[in-house]
């Protein structure tokens, strides 16, 4: 017996809301990367322990056009950017 699908819509595969972005190729944020590894290493791979290391090296991506600049708020770091902005 065959299957039916009244009814249901069909999926329509869309691009990621925030689109591609470039590959570190020339390792210009490997450092970040690095020190975000080393942090997720120490801390058992408990990423909330790693949230000043992984806004480093987005911050990292966006000064070098490997991504989209973004506030860092919109980017999950609301209570992180007014602390981050004082100690530059």
């Amino acid at each position: 017996m065959s299957a039916m699908n009244f009814g249901q819509k069909s999926f329509k595969p869309r691009p990621p809301d925030k689109g591609s972005f470039p590959l570190d190729h020339d390792g210009e944020c490997k450092k970040f990367k690095e020190n975000f590894m080393e942090c997720l290493r120490k801390h058992h791979n408990d990423n909330n322990q790693c949230r000043l290391q992984t806004m480093e090296y987005l911050q990292c991506r966006m000064e070098r056009d490997l991504m989209t600049k973004e506030p860092m708020k919109k980017l999950g770091f609301a209570d992180m950017d007014a602390t981050k902005e004082q100690s530059s």
